[in-house]
């Protein structure tokens, strides 16, 4: 079990096919989104995501330090 895993997410990602959810959990994913995220739609606690962008998107918030489900 890795580190990260004992910690609570910072953000949870939903696929619905033609557009990922990626639901911003805590403060640090927020300052995440607002800092690297230069264009989003908002929806809920969530920012809609193609799905072409998401896996980097992910991979940006791991490197970051962020514990992504």
């Amino acid at each position: 079990m890795s580190p990260a895993s004992n910690r609570t997410p910072d953000v949870s990602i939903e696929n619905h096919g033609s557009i990922m959810l990626f639901r911003l959990l805590t403060p640090a994913a927020i300052d995440f989104v607002d800092v690297n995220v230069t264009e989003s739609e908002s929806f809920g606690n969530a920012i809609a995501v193609e799905p072409r962008y998401a896996q980097d998107l992910a991979q940006g918030m791991i490197d970051a330090g962020l514990v992504v489900l």
